[in-house]
Formats: structure tokens, C-alpha cells, sequence
């Protein structure tokens, strides 16, 4: 006499349990397997060209060999002061640029979120568009308009008595943080937004009849229900800033500005891999940016928790 089958498995089949585990990881798999060739495996390989150098062997005569040097290549990195300036100038950016993004998203998401607000649908496509333009056409774009013999707006601020050097060494940080800004903020918008509309309109109807005015439900009811969106927002914001690159080349490669080669720690790493030749040098560079990277998405996320904690 055959025993029945328990419960949740089929004759001669797996239980529910297992058929579940089965189908998450059919479904996971690809994604593990682009992650690790995407980002595991270059990581690795960074790490690895990172600890070697290239040396020359004798007299020169046999070209330069390639040497086991430790963390030489990290030592030469930041003993370059080069290196160390361009964290300088991620730092000024980040000053400028952040509150600029996350301020200026957050009002146009709350000024789409009121009940005043007209034609939604179009200014969320204005604010989004320029997102959809490559950070290269943008850089392209905004060195016309910076460009004084083309720009009609360099024409227009001049006719009315403001001069101003966008290519110089005091203008070129905020030049580039506008071309920051006018690509992402609007993407930042789309974010917020949608975090607000998820908002329970019941609170909001609630706080009206108490009598709060628009401020008030904005700053007590809204951005507190929108935290995580908050923070999402500021971590992106914030690695996508140490990651500067494409704008301060393009300035560098094509309007006579005052950026150089190695303006930003990014660009340090280009400038060793493609014009010195010296990839460990330019593989422990990134190495470092990374690092730098997780410190401060650690520190904010850590930030974070504990206000929220704090408040519970």
C-alpha cells in the first residue's frame, strides 16, 4: 500500500517550498551573472593592476617590465598633490551642487504636489527632458552658450553691464555645476514627485481642517513621509558627484577654461591610464575614489538611521 503524498508536495514532484526556491533562482541568475561580470570582476581586476608597476630593467635596452609593487602605486597617489586638489574641488562642487540639486528638486516636486499647480503633465516633461540628453551634447551645448563670440547669452548679460568669464578659474566651478543641474535636477523632480503622490491624501485633508497653511503641511507632513526619497536622492547625488568627469573634460578638451587634466580625481585617473600610460597608477586611484565613495555613503546612511531612530 502506497503512503499519500504530505502536504505541498505533488507525486513524485518537489514541495511548494523547493519549486519556489527553483524559480527565484532562475530568475536571479542573470542578474547575478551580468553583476559579476559588470562589476565583480573588474573590481577584482582593478585591485589586482593596482599593485603592480611598470619598470624599466637595466639600461632600458629590454623596455619596461612589469613589477610586483605593493601599495607603491596607492603612496604615489595620494603623495601627488594633484590628486589630493581634486578632492578639493569635488569638495567645493559638492558644496555648491547639492544644496542647489536637492533644495531645488524638492521645492519643484512640492509646487507640482499643490493643488494650484496647472498642467502637471507638461512641466514634468519640461524639468525631464534635458535628463534624457547625453552629459556629452549637454557639455556641448553649454560651451556654446558659455562661448562669448557665440553665446546670445553672454551678448544679452554684456548689453546689460554684467561681465562674466565662464572659462575662468573663478568661473568654472559654477559653470559646471549649472550644466550639473540642468541635467538632473529635473530627474530629481520626477523622483520626488512620485514619492509625494504616494503621500495618504487623507493626512493632508486632515491637516487642512486643522487649519495648516501650505508651509506647514509641506515641511511636517510631506518631507518627513518622503525620507527614504530624501535619502536615495542625497546618496546618488553624492557618488555621482565624486564621479565628475564628462563635463570637466569636454571644458578642458575644447573651450581654452581653466580645467586641467587632472581637475578631478576622475579625471587624475584618466590622465594616468590614457596619457601616461601608468595604469596601476590609474587602477589605485579609483580604487581610492571607490572607497572614498562607500565612506561617505556609509556616513550619510548611518546619519540617517540614527536621526530616524532618534525620533522613534
Amino acid at each position: 500500500m502506497s503512503t499519500p503524498p504530505t502536504s505541498g508536495t505533488r507525486p513524485g514532484g518537489l514541495s511548494a517550498k523547493a519549486r519556489t526556491r527553483i524559480a527565484a533562482g532562475t530568475f536571479l541568475t542573470p542578474f547575478f551573472v551580468l553583476f559579476t561580470v559588470a562589476m565583480i570582476i573588474p573590481v577584482c581586476y582593478a585591485l589586482w593592476l593596482s599593485l603592480f608597476t611598470e619598470k624599466q630593467s637595466g639600461l632600458g635596452f629590454d623596455g619596461p617590465r612589469t613589477v610586483f609593487d605593493g601599495l607603491g602605486n596607492y603612496a604615489s597617489a595620494l603623495g601627488d598633490q594633484a590628486f589630493r586638489d581634486g578632492f578639493w574641488v569635488l569638495l567645493g562642487y559638492c558644496a555648491f551642487y547639492i544644496p542647489l540639486m536637492a533644495g531645488g528638486a524638492i521645492v519643484l516636486a512640492l509646487l507640482l504636489d499643490t493643488a494650484l499647480a496647472r498642467a502637471r503633465r507638461f512641466f514634468q516633461l519640461a524639468f525631464f527632458l534635458p535628463h534624457a540628453i547625453p552629459g556629452l551634447i549637454a557639455a556641448l551645448i553649454w560651451i556654446y552658450l558659455y562661448t562669448p563670440q557665440l553665446s546670445p547669452v553672454v551678448k544679452a548679460m554684456e548689453s546689460g553691464g554684467i561681465g562674466f568669464d565662464f572659462f575662468s578659474s573663478q568661473g568654472t566651478l559654477p559653470s559646471i555645476v549649472n550644466i550639473a543641474l540642468w541635467e538632473w535636477l529635473g530627474y530629481n523632480v520626477v523622483i520626488f514627485y512620485a514619492a509625494l503622490q504616494a503621500v495618504d491624501r487623507s493626512l493632508l485633508e486632515a491637516a487642512t481642517v486643522d487649519g495648516a497653511g501650505n508651509w506647514r503641511i509641506a515641511f511636517s507632513i510631506k518631507l518627513p513621509l518622503i525620507r527614504s526619497s530624501l535619502v536615495m536622492v542625497l546618496l546618488f547625488t553624492i557618488i555621482g558627484s565624486l564621479q565628475l568627469f564628462t563635463e570637466p573634460l569636454i571644458l578642458n578638451r575644447g573651450s581654452g577654461s581653466a580645467v586641467t587634466s587632472t581637475w578631478t580625481p576622475n579625471m587624475y585617473a584618466y590622465s594616468a591610464a590614457f596619457e601616461r600610460n601608468d595604469y596601476g597608477l590609474a587602477a589605485a586611484a579609483s580604487v581610492l575614489i571607490a572607497l572614498v565613495a562607500a565612506v561617505l555613503s556609509f556616513v550619510v546612511t548611518r546619519f540617517t538611521n540614527n536621526r530616524k531612530e532618534a525620533r522613534a
